[in-house]
Order: structure tokens, then sequence, then C-alpha cells
């Protein structure tokens, strides 16, 4: 029997909200999950697709996710996975640079066994691309296999690939598809093979109410046979607070308020929905009192359409102003504000702009071996007269983003395998 721990779309790196404090979540979520895989004692883990949020995931993220597929490595604990639609980049993908530092495998049309199963990944392919592949895998000679792949497949909602097709003309049988991209958990069997979502590890959108967590596969079942058993196990996140409140005429916003305050709000994120009638409401007032009352973060959202005989006057300020002032308010990284004005102000061509960035992200790893000029600047501070950042990445990083005690890399950018070979993160950028 062969134990693995399925989970994917663990979008390291969404600062959802803006909040440094979110993003953290995203990445202790993640963490948590390799946590019970040492703990389980499982065979492996297998990431469907979506590691990261974005194809240029901060310093502070790549860090964090290194030490955490480290402590999966040093438990004996293979880490396989696939490249999700959010993090696929033009070249050399992060999870080859993982590959090459012997802390993840990449799954492809060659099968990688564990135990008695044999695992073959297919990377997020875009539906006009779809046409071209022809799901050739190679043989082997293991009991079992399972395709692990990122997309969203039929019968699950939002489905544009046909997953019988997939099955019909691959050449390998497989027992079950792991995969990836539909943030709801569910399980299906098409064609005489088990079909599973885990679900994201954090709740990504509004939308996603239901707890988060992730699947225990176990293939061969209990009595060793040929079943395929597919278990969901809960994590702990963040709460989430949905407030929904239908106003009635006369209902206002403190109707809104006391509809709030029914509800624990200690350091989770609220989320209201106003409905009905009643008289209009200030969603800023709304959100500010919920965060006095202990919520990490507010947000309210009015689906009523407020009629008013008055005229409504509109202006609209100067956009530059606007950003700036955005921008203050937020806890960016000297390296990220640098980046920002290089991007937005600079008078550098547009074809110029990612080489730009690109040497001064070096030269800012050159002078900060503390890695100080990527931590987060206090709301409203300025960027110092100094170099600025690099390529055209997103590098501002928080506290929260210091990378672990047990994870070390070069101010030039380079990180060693585990043979001694210095790899260049450059190659990756």
């Amino acid at each position: 029997m062969t134990r693995v721990i399925h989970t994917g779309d663990t979008h390291i790196g969404y600062a959802q909200y803006h909040s440094p404090v979110r993003r953290q979540d995203f990445r202790d979520a993640f963490a948590a999950v390799v946590d019970d895989a040492v703990e389980s004692d499982v065979d492996a883990v297998v990431h469907a697709g979506d590691l990261f949020h974005d194809r240029r995931p901060e310093l502070g993220d790549l860090m964090g996710t290194v030490s955490v597929l480290r402590r999966l490595a040093d438990a004996g604990v293979p880490f396989l996975a696939v490249v999700g639609n959010h993090e696929s980049t033009r070249g050399g993908q992060w999870l080859d640079l993982f590959e090459r530092l012997g802390l993840a495998t990449r799954l492809c049309d060659d099968p990688v066994v564990v135990g008695d199963t044999a695992f073959y990944g297919l990377d997020h392919v875009p539906v006009s691309r779809r046409d071209e592949l022809d799901y050739a895998f190679t043989d082997h000679d293991a009991e079992r296999a399972a395709l692990v792949a990122h997309g969203l497949f039929e019968p699950f909602a939002h489905a544009d690939w046909d997953t019988e097709t997939v099955l019909a003309e691959s050449d390998v049988d497989f027992d079950a598809m792991l995969l990836g991209d539909n943030h709801t958990p569910d399980t299906a069997e098409v064609a005489g093979t088990w079909v599973t979502y885990p679900g994201s590890t954090e709740r990504a959108s509004a939308s996603e109410k239901a707890g988060r967590g992730y699947n225990l596969v176990a293939f061969g079942g209990d009595a060793g046979d040929d079943r395929v058993e597919i278990r969901r196990r809960a994590l702990d996140t963040r709460p989430f607070v949905f407030v929904e409140v239908e106003l009635r005429e006369g209902e206002g916003e403190a109707r809104v308020r006391e509809r709030v305050r029914e509800h624990d709000l200690a350091e989770a994120v609220v989320l209201v929905e106003i409905t009905g009638e009643g008289d209009p409401v200030t969603p800023a007032a709304v959100e500010e009192a919920a965060v006095d009352e202990g919520a990490l973060i507010a947000r309210v959202t009015d689906r009523r359409e407020i009629e008013t005989d008055g005229e409504i006057r509109v202006s609209f300020a100067d956009p530059e102003d606007a950003v700036r002032d955005r921008l203050d308010e937020l806890s960016l990284s000297t390296v990220a504000r640098d980046v920002e004005d290089a991007v937005r102000e600079d008078a550098v061509p547009d074809a110029n702009v990612r080489e730009t960035v690109k040497r001064r992200v070096e030269e800012r790893l050159d002078e900060a071996a503390d890695l100080g000029a990527f931590e987060a600047a206090e709301a409203g501070g300025a960027p110092d007269d100094g170099p600025v950042g690099d390529e055209g990445d997103r590098v501002g990083g928080g506290a929260d983003d210091e990378p672990k005690p047990e994870t070390q890399a070069g101010g030039s950018g380079t990180a060693e395998t585990s043979d001694g070979e210095q790899v260049s993160m450059e190659d990756y950028l």
C-alpha cells in the first residue's frame, strides 16, 4: 500500500487584501500540511500545482518555501509536484530549481515510483494548446498508477478539460487522477478512475466559504487490494466570518453593525454583504468598527441599488496622486519602492524595464547582506537614495518574510544543491 498526501493551490505569496499577515497565512497553511506529512509518516507529498500565487514570488516566500521543503526532505518524504497556471514561467520553473536543490521532483510523462505506485505529471496547459497533447506516457511496472495534473477537469465546476479524453488517449491506465486548480474539494469516478481535487489550503476568495484541507490517498487500501481510498483532512486556518445583512425600510448602518457584533471577530477576516432596502451605509465606517472589535480585516459589499432624487456629483483626482497615496499606506520594503519607481516613473523605455529592475535588485543583494532592504518599511516611509531593485519581480517584503534560521542564501543570489553544485537564482527569473 502507498499512502500520500495530495494537496495543491497553496498560493504562497498571496498578500490577500494587501495584508502581510494574510500572506504569512498562506505559507503557514503549506507548512501545516508538511508537518502532518512528517508526523503521519506518509510515503510522499503530491502537490497538484500553484505552489506559488504568481510566477515571480518574493524572496521571503522563496526562502520560506525552501525551509519547509527542506524539513520534508530531512524526514525522507519525497515532494512530487507539477506546475500550475499561476506560477508557470516561459523559461525554467521554480520547481526545477527546487529539484536541483534536491528538495522536489517535477513529475512528467516518465514514471516516478513510490512504494507500489507510479506517479506521472501533467502541468497546466492552456486550452488553445491542448489539441497538441497526445497523452503519451512511458510504461511502468508498478502495481498502480496515478496522474497528477493542474486544470479544470470534468465533471467538476467550470470544467474546460475532458477527463474521459485524457483517460482514453493515455498510454497508461490510471487508477486515480490527483488534480489541482479547482479550489473546491470534490471527488468523482470517471470511466472507472477516481478523480479528485483536495481544494486550496487557504481561502483565496470570498466564495470559498467551506473549511480548507487536503486529501490523504491510499493506493491499495487497508486490505492491499486495488482500491483507492481518499480521505479528507481539515486544516486549522484563519477564521473567515461571513455576515449577510438584509436591511428593511428604515434600517441602516446601526443594524449592520449590530449584525456584525453578533459574531466572534477575533483575528478574523470579516466579509459583510448587504442586501434588501434600508438607508445608505458607509462601508468604511462598518469596516473600521469591525477592526475595532478585533477583526484582522473587514470588507463590506453593498449589493443594493440606492435610488436618489438628487444630483450625484463625481470628481476625479489626479490618478498619479491616488496611486502615490495608496503606496504610502502599504508596508513596502525599500526594494519594492525602488522597483515601483523604476517601473512607473523612471525614464526607462519599456523594452529596458526588465534589465533595469534586474540590475537594481542585484545591486541591493550585493549591498544588503542582511537582506534588510527587502524588509517592510513603516507605512508612509520613502525609499532611500540608494540603488533600486532588479528584474520586474515583486520584491517587497515584510518582517514575516524573513528566512527561517535553517535556510541560507548568498548575497549573489545563488543556492547550493545537495552535491555542492551552485545554482543561480537568476536563471529562474
